[in-house]
């Protein structure tokens, strides 16, 4: 049996080009002698189509283009991702489903029966869950067909399994053996080769039957689809893998297999470096845009940003905005001057110290000879955010804000500021790792300036101001957010760990306080085991500290 893994990148809703891509792979797998093409989960409709779903117009055009589809599979035969609907008269409406087609028929219907409702997956809000499955006949095979979460519940893999059921011991006990999992498997670092890796080459070798795995690929909003398809045989080799971050169709042929495929892992920096650019690629493409504009500071988060945008759009599609005050350093406008040359962005330049002194003098009444604090520092941040968002107005541009996740999380940023935007590219891609980000961009040449990297971050909103002035050490400030943002850990055992009680009670009251601010950002690329937005849903109204 001769096997395609058609690993694509659909966009929600886009029903007419996602009918297209799986119609031009199937063609492409038949041409290549293939006997079954597997297309990822929701692959008609893209993953994740969200309150769409309560939408029935929504539910009859992906039914409609599957029809389409169904009438391309002739000479082959594919599973494809599609959502049907519960026929049950009680229930939700509809399933998250694969259809199993043969010789333009729908011969059999496979429904998800674990439906993941944590982190950044809801799909108990829309989903009724398989009410029976089995195993369908294919060749001489029995194919186990299962979607998704189905495969992450393995009593002896999991410490703590979140189901009572395991559609895949049921499926094997009825007879399959041949599985197929057809996926929508978020990106996140460390987790193909910590997690799905381990797992599928676990279940392979407890069951001695091969598994094929077909996942998504591509950006839509905050997710990242790394791909990462794959073959593990009966053994628990790793017999084929489709590319990391870009569609592929992979082949393998289960009677004959080839010689094991060493598998492609990046280190995490260059796995971060590669799912920000696509996420970054695809937002603009699938929102309608095609060029962005940052506001260039001279410091190292506003020059990652603009390198990765360049990387990943084009020079032609980046416009870079210096808007220099009376704080603004001449070292941070020459840093910023050279990284526009490094990268041949077209930028500008709009000083604020008028627009600011204006405001200075509107206000000078109402603030009664009262010292300068906080309050004149978020309207320089203001005012920039503002000639941000103008030309984005006036041009058509997407503002990609520059914020990262070490800051976001203490609220050292400012609302309707530097948090203006339609994409916050960095948000969740913590300091540390963005100095590792910008060597990993330099490791050929020069792009980002030496001095943005090697001075003390500051925001020069006032004389002679760092972050540290106010912060802890990134890499302290980071070990206790991530300890506390994604593991989860409480007060004491994040002191145990080896951080200043002070400290690490300063750190969690901050990120606790500054809810309101996350919730009104832009959306951020989820890189991370949990990111800040949908992933992670804290109230804002509260009084909780985690002991």
């Amino acid at each position: 049996m001769k096997i395609a893994l058609a690993q694509i990148n659909p966009t929600v809703g886009d029903f007419q080009r996602n009918t297209e891509k799986i119609c031009a792979f199937i063609d492409r797998a038949k041409n290549q002698d293939a006997d079954l093409v597997v297309f990822p989960e929701l692959a008609v409709t893209g993953y994740p189509p969200k309150d769409f779903l309560d939408i029935p117009a929504f539910i009859d055009e992906n039914l409609r283009h599957l029809e389409k589809i169904t009438r391309c599979v002739s000479g082959i035969s594919a599973i494809v991702g599609f959502i049907d609907r519960n026929k049950r008269p009680q229930g939700k409406l509809v399933h998250n489903a694969a259809a199993f087609i043969q010789n333009q028929k729908v011969v059999s219907v496979h429904h998800k029966s674990l439906l993941p409702t944590y982190d950044v997956f809801d799909e108990c809000r829309y989903f009724e869950p398989a009410h029976a499955i089995s195993p369908v006949k294919f060749m001489d095979s029995a194919l186990g067909i299962s979607i998704c979460e189905d495969i992450w519940n393995d009593e002896e893999f999991w410490a703590r399994p979140l189901y009572e059921v395991d559609p895949i011991e049921h499926l094997i006990s009825h007879g399959a053996n041949v599985m197929i999992n057809i996926s929508s498997s978020p990106f996140a670092v460390g987790k193909h080769e910590k997690i799905r890796l381990r797992m599928l080459i676990h279940d392979a070798v407890k069951y001695k039957v091969p598994f094929i795995y077909v996942n998504q690929v591509g950006g839509n909003d905050d997710l990242v689809f790394d791909g990462n398809s794959m073959v593990i045989n009966a053994e628990g080799r790793l017999v084929a893998q489709a590319a990391a971050f870009e569609e592929d169709l992979v082949f393998v042929d289960l009677e004959n297999q080839p010689v094991q495929i060493h598998p492609r892992f990046h280190s995490p920096v260059e796995a971060i470096h590669r799912a920000l650019l696509v996420g970054l690629r695809d937002y603009v493409r699938k929102c309608g845009f095609r060029k962005v504009v940052i506001g260039l500071s001279g410091g190292i988060d506003s020059a990652v940003t603009a390198a990765l945008a360049v990387q990943s759009l084009g020079n032609n599609n980046v416009v870079g905005v210096l808007m220099p005050s009376q704080f603004s350093s001449q070292g941070s406008i020459d840093d910023a001057v050279k990284l526009a040359k490094n990268l041949e962005i077209a930028h500008k330049v709009i000083p604020i110290k008028e627009v600011f002194d204006a405001y200075q003098r509107t206000l000078k009444f109402e603030f009664n000879g009262r010292p300068f604090d906080i309050t004149e520092e978020n309207l320089q941040a203001r005012i920039r955010g503002n000639i941000l968002m103008a030309l984005s107005n006036k041009y058509g541009y997407l503002v990609l804000t520059t914020g990262n996740k070490s800051e976001l999380s203490v609220g050292y940023c400012t609302l309707y500021g530097d948090m203006s935007g339609g994409l916050a590219l960095i948000s969740d891609v913590p300091k540390t790792m963005v100095y590792e980000l910008a060597r990993y961009i330099n490791r050929e040449r020069e792009i980002i300036p030496q001095s943005s990297i090697d001075k003390p971050p500051s925001a020069e909103l006032k004389p002679d101001q760092f972050d540290q002035d106010t912060l802890p050490p990134y890499d302290i400030l980071d070990g206790i957010l991530k300890a506390y943002v994604e593991d989860a850990k409480g007060i004491d055992e994040i002191i145990h760990m080896g951080y200043e009680e002070k400290v690490v009670r300063e750190i969690i009251r901050k990120v606790n306080r500054n809810e309101y601010k996350r919730q009104q950002a832009a959306p951020g690329i989820k890189v991370t085991s949990k990111a800040f937005g949908s992933g992670r849903r804290m109230p804002i109204a509260h009084n909780f500290m985690c002991e």
